[in-house]
Order: structure tokens, then sequence, then C-alpha cells
């Protein structure tokens, strides 16, 4: 068995640290303007056009029961793409790609609860913090997303 390492785009959420695996991710921009969705669930915070193209923006903080954003603090954007195409995570502050090597992945401490515990994968301990692996595709899967569709 090879020693596999797994490189993860981090960002930081009140005060803890995610990554997401590098290739998922299909650009990091900062604040962009947003169109509000009526009847929308309450994780998507609304749309943004990306160069012609309307991407969901998803707050992560409320996604993952976090306490809301600090007002006037604007997020950043990590576009990542999905099965239905691009997605943007608002997310606090961006952080590096680090390479992490497989073996020190362990499943989440007890101390990570609720929704958050179902959408991380596990964690790395890293020298001075907790690394918690976001699962992406169960990130995005949001009960009653959008609006109905007629069919």
């Amino acid at each position: 068995m090879t020693n596999q390492a797994q490189q993860l785009a981090t960002f930081y959420l009140d005060g803890f640290f995610f990554g997401i695996e590098v290739e998922k991710v299909q650009e990091v921009i900062r604040y962009q303007e947003m169109t509000r969705v009526p009847l929308a669930s309450s994780v998507v915070q609304g749309l943004i056009n990306l160069r012609g193209q309307i991407v969901t923006a998803i707050d992560l903080r409320e996604r993952l029961e976090l306490k809301p954003r600090p007002e006037g603090e604007l997020p950043m954007n990590v576009v990542v793409r999905s099965d239905d195409g691009a997605v943007s995570l608002l997310v606090d502050e961006i952080g590096d790609v680090l390479e992490i090597a497989d073996e020190t992945f362990e499943q989440p401490p007890e101390t990570v609860s609720g929704t958050t515990r179902e959408l991380v994968r596990g964690v790395y301990q890293l020298r001075d913090k907790l690394l918690l692996v976001l699962d992406t595709e169960r990130t995005l899967q949001i009960d009653g997303s959008g609006p109905e569709r007629d069919g």
C-alpha cells in the first residue's frame, strides 16, 4: 500500500479550518454581488453572475449551522464543480492548498456534532490546528433548494 497524499484547498469559517479536494475547486474569487432567490432555502444566499454563467451561492455558515457572518463582513467565493454545474460556497477567508498524507486522516471527533458532523468526511490533525474535510457532494445537497419545477 502506497502513501497517498491528498491536495486540499483550505478556507476558514467561523474560526474553523476546512478543506475540500482541490480537483473539485473551479476557482476562488472575492465577494460578488448576489441576486436573492425568492422561496429558496435559507442556505441559498443568492445567485452570482460568473462571466455570464449563473452560479448558486450557498452560505456555508448557514449550511453547517454555524453562527451568522458578522454584519459588514463580506464572504469569499469558493466555486466548486458539481454534477449540476458550478456552485459557489461562501466562506470567511481563503487558506492555502495543502498536501497532506492520507495516513493522518481520522474520523471526526465527538466534539463535531449536528449537521457539521454529517457533512465532514473526516479530519487531519495538523501541527497547530484541526483541518475538517468537507464532503462536497453532501454539502451541496440541500433539501427543498430552489423553486419547484413545473413538469
